[in-house]
C-alpha cells in the first residue's frame, strides 16, 4: 500500500481508555523499574504513573492512523518521539484520546510522517500530549514534500552533571509489548530478519521509559510530577539485553540535554536530540 499524502489532517477518535493500576505497573516493569521504585510498583503505594505512560492510552489511535498513512509495514520503524505532560491523572475513570496526521514527507530514498495525539479525562481536563515520528524506509520517492527543519538541542562540549546506567533484560522487548505495541519486530526473530535485523530489537519506547526513570531518579528527586516533558529521536537499535548509559547537562534554555548510548557500543548514541524539561 502506498503512502497517502491525502491522509494529512485526517483525524481518528475519541478513543476511550480505562487506565487499570496494574496497567501503570506492567508498563513501569516494562521499561525497567525495580523494588527500590515500590511507588510505580505497589497498588498500597499509589501506584504513581510515570511520565512516559502517556503513549499507553495513544497506542489503539495511533496504530488507526498508521492505517490512514499507508506504506509498507515492513519498512516502518519509529524515528522519534515526544511526551508532554499537562496533569498526571490516577490510573482510574476514563480516559479519551484523539488523533491526527500531522505530515506525511519525501526524503527521495526514506519517507516519514508525523503523527500526534491528546488524551483528556471525562471531565475534559488535558493529561497528555504525544507526537510520534515514523520512518518508512521502503517508500521514499514518491513525490511528497520534504519535512520542515527542525533545531536540535546537542549535549554540551563538557562533562555530563549526571550519569546512570539501566540495564536490560534479554526479555524486555517481550515484556514491554504486553503495554500495547504489539509489533512482531520487537519478538519474532524472522520478522526482524526480514526487516534487516540480526535479531528482534528494543521497542525504541522502551528505551524512552528508561531515559525518563533515569531523568526522574537523577533530575527530579524521583517525583514524577516535574517530569514536563522528554524528546528523543531513534537513531540506532538497541538490542535486549545491553546495558543504557544515561548522561544529563544543567538546564539550557529551559530544557536538559541529555546523551543516551550503550556500554557496548559508547561511542554511538541510540537516542540523538534528547532532552527534558523538568520543573
Amino acid at each position: 500500500m502506498p503512502l497517502e499524502v491525502q491522509s494529512v489532517g485526517r483525524t481518528v477518535g475519541p478513543r476511550p481508555y480505562e487506565p487499570r493500576w496494574q496497567d501503570v505497573v506492567l508498563y513501569a516493569l516494562g521499561v525497567g523499574a525495580r523494588r527500590d521504585e515500590l511507588e510505580f510498583l505497589y497498588e498500597k503505594h499509589g501506584p504513581k504513573i510515570l511520565p512516559t505512560f502517556a503513549v499507553v492510552p495513544a497506542y489503539p489511535v495511533v496504530e488507526e492512523l498508521f492505517g490512514l498513512v499507508g506504506g509498507n509495514p515492513l519498512g516502518l520503524v519509529h524515528g522519534g518521539q515526544s511526551v508532554r505532560v499537562h496533569r498526571l491523572a490516577r490510573p482510574q475513570g476514563r480516559w479519551l484520546t484523539t488523533g491526527r496526521v500531522e505530515g506525511v514527507y519525501d526524503l527521495r530514498r526514506l519517507a516519514t510522517a508525523v503523527l500526534s495525539t491528546r488524551t483528556e479525562d471525562d471531565t475534559g481536563t488535558l493529561l497528555f500530549e504525544t507526537t510520534w515520528t515514523l520512518v518508512y524506509r521502503f517508500d521514499g520517492g514518491f513525490g511528497g514534500p520534504p519535512p520542515p527543519r527542525r533545531t536540535r538541542l546537542l549535549p554540551p562540549d563538557r562533562s555530563p552533571r549526571w550519569r546512570r546506567i539501566e540495564r536490560t533484560v534479554e526479555e524486555q522487548a517481550l515484556l514491554y509489548r504486553l503495554s500495547g505495541d504489539l509489533n512482531p519486530l520487537h519478538a519474532d526473530p524472522e520478522v526482524a530478519r526480514a526487516a534487516g535485523f540480526e535479531a528482534p530489537i528494543l521497542h525504541g519506547l522502551c528505551t524512552f521509559g528508561f531515559v525518563g526513570r533515569a531523568v526522574l531518579r537523577a533530575a527530579c528527586d524521583g517525583d514524577p510530577e516535574r517530569l514536563v516533558a522528554l524528546h528523543a529521536d531513534f537513531s540506532r537499535p538497541v538490542v535486549p539485553g545491553q546495558t543504557l548509559v544515561v548522561e544529563g547537562w544543567d538546564p539550557d534554555d529551559g530544557r536538559i540535554a541529555l546523551r543516551v548510548s550503550v556500554e557496548e557500543r559508547p561511542q554511538e548514541p541510540v537516542l540523538t536530540n534528547v532532552w527534558a524539561e523538568v520543573r
